[in-house]
């Protein structure tokens, strides 16, 4: 089963890590009774479990694997993203925090419905399932391929391993088991990371010196990029605004990571709890990247043949170089990283903004947890999926990042609509958030391909030659503008489009129906 890489140690540091976790979700999961209970853990976290969990799904396996991965065949620029993602979560903490707890949202996107009316819910509802299934089976793919490389396994069997684990562990417990775990995988995460990095420094400390000029003069320890090329994605002023607004979709209007900031009493705590995050967050993105770097030279200073593709060389380095022990360590900190999957807050929302508005909305508690639990094996074969899908990827972090990008601004576009202004609209949102999803798409895919394009005009040239790092800053604007000025548009002969739910009234005078205000469009 462990193909000979691991000793009894390994093992033990394996089976101890994973057995504390279930030990913890069956502690805390107990006695889910209601969808306030299973979604929101009766909003009965403390603050800094809720501040660690929300740390250990910022985490993920993608910074375990493909941070270091970066850091190894490229640079440290990707440290620039930290400052835009904090400015982003003091944003979120003052501005989108207070309305959902306004509202009371289980689900953020009830925001959506209070404010503008349930097409929009529904449709912010979708984009999120489709960028966070994406999201998340690069994640799961990037786990899953480090396990597989260091077991022996085949991608296949290792995908419906943890696709299993994952799905008995979040039925079971619901939001609480995801949330204390959560803060358990963060500790576990420093812990890995740090004895790894120690052992590096240990093992290269001899030829540390020039192993750091030979980084240093392959560009290794680049931190910032302050040109101005628009085509550069990882110049400083790119990757700050990228990760401001990958930030505000992901912080603030993804329900994956809010979904832990609702967990706690008062709107107080959930604002302390994300802002912590910046304070706990920053060490752990440090200790992954000086491990790439240190990874780089120790390859560079021994006769080790590093693997052929960078996105392995995690994998390959824990199978081949780290003693025992610390194999277990990192071997239990991926693949306690790849148990912790977005299930949860994609069964939450497809319960409170679409089964249970659209299918049944009478229904009791018990019939909806059923539901909920059934929604996350459902979801879960189909992340596995996506996660298969991903093989052909190189490098993982930088898709992850571009699919948030094409898809996140359309999310939060209606998001700043909704905070920031009073302007009243629904079916038009819908529109305004999937054309700017389809602009953003097409934009990528001809992007990517424009040296096989016979483009003449400068200007085309020029927006092909945008980087995608400002693709979700340029979504969030084309949404935001398309449904601003969409909203006072005329339909048909009935007057306009407003933000009012659904209701299907038969107008007396008309015999039309009435949909949110939409009249004379629909006859019968």
């Amino acid at each position: 089963m462990f193909s000979g890489v691991l000793n009894p140690a390994d093992i033990f540091i394996l089976f101890a890590a994973v057995f504390f976790l279930f030990f913890i979700a069956w502690l805390k999961g107990r006695k889910e009774e209601s969808t306030s209970d299973f979604f929101l853990g009766d909003r009965k976290v403390p603050i800094f479990i809720a501040c660690l969990s929300f740390v250990a799904t910022e985490v993920s396996a993608l910074t375990i694997t493909g941070v270091p991965a970066t850091a190894y065949s490229e640079n440290w620029q990707y440290l620039q993203f930290f400052f835009g993602s904090a400015a982003a979560k003091i944003f979120v903490a003052f501005v989108f925090i207070p309305v959902f707890y306004k509202y009371n949202c289980t689900s953020i996107y009830e925001f959506l419905r209070h404010r503008f009316g349930p097409q929009t819910q529904y449709a912010g509802s979708f984009l999120f399932f489709i960028m966070r299934l994406m999201g998340s089976g690069v994640r799961l793919y990037a786990a899953c391929a480090a396990i597989a490389w260091i077991m022996g396994w085949s991608l296949a069997v290792t995908l419906i391993l943890f696709t299993v684990v994952s799905v008995i562990f979040i039925a079971y417990g619901g939001i609480k088991a995801v949330v204390w775990t959560g803060a358990y995988q963060a500790c576990f995460f420093y812990i890995a990371g740090a004895a790894v990095l120690v052992y590096l420094f240990i093992k290269i400390n001899p030829q540390l010196p020039a192993g750091l000029h030979v980084a240093a003069e392959a560009g290794r320890l680049s931190i910032f990029n302050f040109s101005f090329k628009m085509n550069d994605p990882t110049t400083f002023w790119a990757g700050t605004a990228n990760a401001f607004f990958i930030g505000l979709a992901i912080f603030g209007t993804d329900q994956e990571l809010v979904q832990r900031l609702l967990t706690v009493r008062t709107r107080g705590s959930s604002q302390k709890a994300i802002l912590y995050t910046i304070a706990v967050s920053a060490p752990i993105l440090c200790i992954y990247l000086a491990l790439g770097t240190a990874i780089f030279i120790f390859y560079n200073r021994t006769a080790i043949a590093p693997p052929p593709e960078a996105k392995d060389i995690v994998g390959h380095f824990t199978a081949n170089v780290l003693p025992a022990g610390l194999k277990g360590l990192v071997l239990a900190a991926i693949i306690l990283a790849s148990i912790d999957s977005p299930l949860a807050s994609l069964s939450s929302s497809f319960v409170m903004d679409i089964y249970k508005p659209l299918i049944n909305r009478s229904a009791s508690q018990r019939h909806y947890l059923i539901v909920s639990r059934a929604g996350v094996v459902i979801f879960g074969i189909i992340l596995a999926m996506i996660a298969f899908a991903c093989w052909p990827i190189k490098s993982v972090l930088w898709f992850a990042f571009q699919v948030v990008s094409v898809i996140g601004g359309s999310i939060l576009g209606i998001f700043l609509l909704g905070v920031f202004t009073k302007r009243k609209s629904n079916l038009t949102n819908v529109f305004a958030m999937f054309l700017s999803t389809i602009i953003l798409t097409i934009l990528l895919i001809l992007s990517k391909n424009r040296e096989n394009l016979s483009v003449k005009n400068e200007f085309v040239q020029f927006i092909l030659q945008i980087a995608w790092s400002w693709y979700i800053a340029i979504g969030t604007f084309l949404t935001f503008i398309f449904a601003y000025l969409l909203a006072g548009i005329k339909m048909g002969r009935g007057g306009f489009l407003q933000g009012k739910p659904l209701r299907g009234l038969r107008s007396k005078s008309s015999k039309s129906l009435t949909f949110g205000g939409l009249r004379g469009i629909v006859r019968v």
